[in-house]
């Protein structure tokens, strides 16, 4: 022990004698005090003593004036005697911690910084950190492994001279802790290896913290509560350990430590109850399609597969899922570009392949208009955006009312609701120069009157050919239908010799007929 120590007990001794020896002349002083006031004995009267006489009124009055001044001593005697402990106290702990004082939650009270050291040095030998997990698995690390050894330091000291010792009687209720980073080293290469070695940090005994989330149930979307996993925040976990290290600390519970990686959202968040709240208002949408006269339900058994959530609890389509219900609807009722079986106007059956004509869903912009239906809750019964239209649904997609080019027997016809109103023979595109006209249903782009038909462009600005028609009806790029006058005759094998860029040469009347039946985007058949 110190002599700065030493004579701090001696202080203290002394005081606690003088408050002894206070007592004890307060004792004695009161009972003289009492004494003074005590009635005088009273004696049998004898016949030859004289009679006693009264106290004065001077002599009561100086009675009273000692009694009070002694009073008066007596309790200065007192607080003086506390000012001195209370003083000695102070000096006492300006080198010992306070009363009810812990650190790092071990009792050091009226303990001086040496004292400390020495409880830290003895406990560093024995050392052994505790490691608590969720589970309720316990492993250890003990601190001979990793060659823990003790550092004095000037923490502590520190802690004793900032304490203000002169407000110690406030430690009495205030009970002081104290969070002190105490000097130790120890290997940290075999600290890790001992952090490598423990089980909770195994990959197959860690499992993944789930969030609480909105499910569906039968009818609705219900919050699923939280899962609390062992997968461990490494970074954390080591910090942790060192903290606990340098503090001494025996035990370290990992889950109130923070070291596990906890789920985000728990169930009575505010962003899981409202999620839950919109996923349900979704479900609330009905979206009927029309392929009249087929239909395709959307409701809340098909939304309740489409919706989820993102990791910031926000509500969202799965987008793959709700893509692969749009492509199994084009699938299904998307025509152009199929092969389609038709019966010509001389009765025959057929198979056309290629063309541009048909349904055709945009199925980007459908995207776009379901996902806003469901979001608002909407009830509707619409088509789908179509990027191209057709007559009729069905197989026989054209409707009744059409224009057809018989290819193999040279012959164009137009077909008004059902019935052949026009008949012509024709010439078409010439196969031996390879320019045969293409199979395939097409759509009227448009029709015009006095049109020039030009061909390829020269370097030299002219065109291959350059040929006037009265009545020009392009449906397939620069193919259409178009009177012909410099042809001698048409239909039969004409075609083989004579035959055109691929254009639908018609006498002049029978295009005029043609021109007046036809109208923008009606289905045009070309077939062999």
């Amino acid at each position: 022990m110190s002599n700065e120590d030493k004579r701090a007990d001696e202080i203290v001794e002394e005081i606690m004698k003088s408050i002894y020896d206070d007592l004890d002349n307060m004792e004695k002083e009161k009972k003289i005090s009492e004494e003074c006031v005590e009635e005088p004995e009273e004696y049998e009267e004898e016949p030859e003593e004289t009679e006693e006489k009264p106290e004065t009124e001077a002599e009561r009055a100086y009675r009273k004036h000692m009694f009070r001044k002694k009073l008066s001593i007596i309790f200065g005697s007192i607080f003086g005697v506390l000012i001195v402990i209370y003083v000695g106290i102070a000096l006492y702990f300006g080198s010992h911690f306070m009363f009810y004082t812990k650190i790092n939650g071990t009792d050091f009270s009226m303990k001086n910084v040496r004292q400390v050291e020495a409880y830290m040095e003895q406990q560093v030998a024995d050392y052994v950190l505790t490691l608590k997990e969720s589970d309720g698995d316990v492993e250890k690390i003990d601190g001979q492994d990793i060659s823990l050894t003790y550092v004095p330091g000037e923490e502590l000291k520190k802690y004793v001279e900032e304490q203000n010792n002169f407000l110690w009687i406030t430690s009495l209720w205030d009970h002081p802790e104290i969070e002190a980073s105490v000097g130790v080293k120890y290997d940290k290469t075999k600290l890790s290896e001992e952090i490598a070695a423990l089980q909770c940090l195994k990959k197959e005994n860690q499992t993944v913290s789930v969030n609480a989330h909105p499910e569906f149930k039968e009818t609705q979307f219900e919050v699923v509560p939280e899962v609390v996993g062992t997968q461990i925040d490494t970074e954390k976990f080591n910090e942790q350990i060192k903290k606990a290290l340098d503090g001494f600390q025996p035990e370290l519970d990992l889950l109130k430590s923070g070291c596990y990686i906890l789920p985000k959202f728990v169930s009575d968040s505010e962003e899981v109850i409202k999620a839950a709240e919109n996923m349900n208002s979704y479900l609330g949408a009905e979206i009927t399609y029309d392929f009249n006269p087929n239909t395709e339900l959307v409701d809340s058994a098909v939304i309740a597969k489409w919706i989820t959530v993102n990791d910031n609890m926000e509500v969202t389509f799965n987008e793959k899922v709700v893509k692969e219900y749009i492509e199994g609807l084009a699938e299904k009722y998307n025509t152009r570009g199929k092969p389609r079986k038709f019966t010509t106007a001389n009765g025959n059956t057929v198979t056309v392949e290629g063309g541009v004509y048909g349904w055709k869903i945009d199925q980007k912009e459908e995207y776009k208009l379901l996902t806003a239906n469901i979001e608002k809750g909407e009830k509707v019964k619409r088509e789908p955006a179509y990027a191209h239209r057709a007559a009729s649904h069905g197989a026989m997609d054209v409707g009744d009312t059409y224009a057809e080019v018989d290819l193999s027997n040279q012959k164009a016809y137009f077909i008004k609701d059902g019935q052949v109103v026009l008949s012509s023979d024709v010439v078409t595109g010439n196969p031996n120069r390879g320019n045969a006209t293409p199979q395939g249903t097409y759509t009227l782009t448009y029709k015009t009157r006095n049109a020039v038909l030009r061909g390829d462009r020269k370097p030299d600005g002219t065109y291959s050919y350059e040929t006037p028609v009265a009545y020009w009806m392009p449906f397939n790029g620069g193919i259409g239908f178009h009177d012909a006058t410099w042809q001698s005759s048409f239909g039969g094998s004409r075609y083989k010799s004579h035959g055109s860029h691929g254009c639908i040469n018609m006498p002049k009347q029978k295009a005029k007929e043609m021109y007046d039946l036809i109208s923008d985007g009606t289905p045009v058949i070309c077939h062999y």
